[in-house]
C-alpha cells in the first residue's frame, strides 16, 4: 500500500517500489518479460501514473528500448471490478500457452499524458506471433491497482523443461570390467544369476 491523493488516485513511487522488490526478491530480470498487463483502466490520471511506475521499476534494471508490449484486458472486456486481476492472470496464460501477444483492441492513439518514447514499452495493437531468444522463456507481469493505494504486482514465466542429454555409450571389450548390478529373492539364487 501507499499514500494517495484520494481513494482512486494511484501513487507511481509506491508501484515502482513493488515492482522493484518483486523482481529483487525473486532474481527476476525485467529485460526478460517481454509482455505487461497494465491495469490500464483507460484513464487520464491512473494511465500515466501506472506506465510512469513501469519506465521507472524497469529503468534500474535495462535500457533496452519498445522490446516489452503493453495491454490491458480491459480494452477488451471493460473493467471487472474485483474480478479484473484475475482476468488479466487469464489472458497472460493464454498467451504463454498460445505464444501469441495478444493486441490491445481499438486502441487508436496513446493517452497524451503517457509517453514511451524511450522506454522498453510499446502498445501492441495486433495479434503476433510471441517470438522470444533461443532457450528464454516468455515471461509476462500484471499489475493490479486497487482502492486507497493497494498494488499487486505478479510475474508469470513460461516452463520449458530441461533439456534432454542422452548419456555416453562406451563399448566394452573383451578384457575390460564394468560393473553390473544384480538383483533376486535370495542370495543362492543371486549367486546363481551371478
Amino acid at each position: 500500500d501507499g499514500k494517495t491523493n484520494g481513494i482512486t488516485a494511484p501513487n507511481t513511487e509506491s508501484q515502482t517500489r513493488l515492482e522493484q522488490e518483486v523482481y529483487d526478491r525473486y532474481g527476476i530480470d525485467p529485460s526478460n518479460i517481454q509482455l505487461v498487463e497494465a491495469h490500464g483502466t483507460g484513464t487520464k490520471l491512473g494511465d500515466p501514473i501506472e506506465v510512469e511506475g513501469l519506465k521507472k521499476a524497469f529503468a534500474k534494471y535495462t535500457q533496452n528500448k519498445e522490446y516489452c508490449a503493453l495491454g490491458s484486458v480491459k480494452s477488451n472486456i471493460g473493467h471487472c471490478l474485483t474480478a479484473a486481476g484475475i482476468a488479466g492472470i487469464a489472458k497472460l496464460v493464454l498467451a504463454l500457452k498460445h505464444k501469441q501477444l495478444p493486441p490491445s483492441i481499438n486502441f487508436e492513439q496513446l493517452n497524451e499524458h503517457i509517453d514511451l518514447t524511450g522506454s522498453p514499452f510499446y502498445v501492441n495493437s495486433r495479434l503476433q506471433e510471441w517470438k522470444v531468444g533461443d532457450a528464454q522463456p516468455r515471461q509476462a507481469a500484471i499489475s493490479a491497482f486497487g482502492f486507497s493505494g493497494t498494488n499487486a504486482h505478479i510475474v508469470i514465466g513460461e516452463y520449458l523443461p530441461a533439456a534432454v542429454t542422452k548419456s555416453a555409450v562406451s563399448v566394452l571389450t573383451q578384457d575390460g570390467k564394468a560393473i553390473i548390478p544384480l538383483s533376486a529373492r535370495t542370495a543362492v539364487q543371486l549367486r546363481q544369476k551371478a
